[in-house]
């Protein structure tokens, strides 16, 4: 599977501007999967815009969205506010080659800060299939967590799929966090952020595509652009059967 990651720099653009600059960047590729990053269909810093900006997970964002899809024959990761019953929630919703909507994650754990004022948390983890290749999403802050990550593992994921927001002071994230996260569950890792600036933020871009073996293929600057890799699910085999921490780390619960 060919997987793009679409690190946009579009603080201070609209919906549609977001979309068009995606279009732009995949219109001369051939992918079966571009993830964008955390918010983006909103933007992440744009603090009480935020409730109008919400949408349904099926909205007309999601729509557009599903008309690009088709039209380059690409399934797409894109962050969004999401609104359902009275509640907010940032969310990643997948949206297949046909146009369908696949998975819609939820955030799981809000970190300090802006977010808690107006989002709730979501509960469940999403699994789904996407070209022979089982896939999980986890958001920004989720997957700073080594438990969430070693639960999609263990559920059956192959590659995680990092919709983000990181800001520069937290590049040990990008750098170290996120390639640990990759090799200790032997998966393959795709981390998509925002580069540039969004009213008093500053992104750290480096967004990335990780192997089983914790080592960057490919991995952004610090400016807007879109990268790829080739997901090679024999190289998870490999990691695995070199590094159990799957199968041994059964074992600590006999230890306890």
């Amino acid at each position: 599977m060919r997987v793009g990651v679409f690190q946009s720099d579009c603080g201070g653009l609209d919906a549609d501007q977001r979309l068009a600059r995606l279009a732009a960047a995949m219109s001369d590729c051939q992918f079966d999967l571009v993830v964008c990053p955390e918010l983006f269909m909103s933007g992440y810093n744009v603090g009480d815009q935020l409730p109008d900006l919400a949408e349904p997970f099926d909205g007309p964002f999601s729509e557009k969205i599903a008309e690009l899809a088709v039209e380059q024959e690409c399934a797409i990761v894109y962050g969004y506010p999401e609104r359902d019953y009275g509640k907010l929630f940032n969310s990643a919703v997948c949206i297949d080659a046909a146009g369908q909507i696949i998975a819609n994650q939820r955030k799981m754990i809000l970190p300090p800060g802006f977010e808690a004022k107006y989002f709730s948390s979501g509960s469940d983890q999403v699994l789904f299939d996407l070209k022979g290749v089982r896939c999980a999403i986890l958001i920004c802050f989720d997957a700073e967590f080594p438990e969430t990550a070693r639960a999609a593992a263990q559920a059956g994921a192959q590659l995680i799929i990092v919709p983000t927001a990181l800001l520069q002071e937290w590049r040990s994230v990008a750098f170290q966090m996120m390639p640990t996260r990759a090799f200790e569950n032997g998966v393959w890792l795709a981390y998509a952020n925002h580069a540039g600036h969004e009213n008093d933020m500053t992104l750290l871009g480096a967004s990335c595509i990780v192997g089983p073996d914790g080592k960057d293929v490919v991995r952004a600057g610090a400016d807007e652009e879109l990268i790829f890799a080739e997901i090679d699910l024999a190289k998870i085999e490999q990691a695995r059967n070199k590094l159990p921490y799957l199968t041994d780390v059964k074992r600590l619960k006999d230890l306890s």
